[in-house]
């Protein structure tokens, strides 16, 4: 699932090589924590959310086959 953010992400950012991902496990949920340079932080929320929303909505629909719950997260 990593992968499958960083692919969606990379092309979208101008500092590629900062982009990381932090994945946490707990009995239901795992959690992403994706992490960007500060100058892409608004290329990667989009206008009013819709790219997250976007990359989102592509994440959970991958993560349907876990049986847990997916979140994505972006650290500030």
């Amino acid at each position: 699932m990593k992968e499958l953010i960083e692919t969606i992400v990379k092309p979208l950012v101008d500092h590629p090589e900062e982009v990381s991902i932090i994945e946490t496990t707990d009995e239901r949920n795992i959690t992403y924590l994706l992490s960007v340079n500060r100058e892409d932080i608004g290329k990667i929320i989009g206008k009013q959310g819709r790219v997250i929303k976007a990359i989102r909505t592509v994440v959970y629909a991958a993560g349907t086959s876990h049986n847990k719950r997916i979140h994505l997260e972006i650290n500030e």
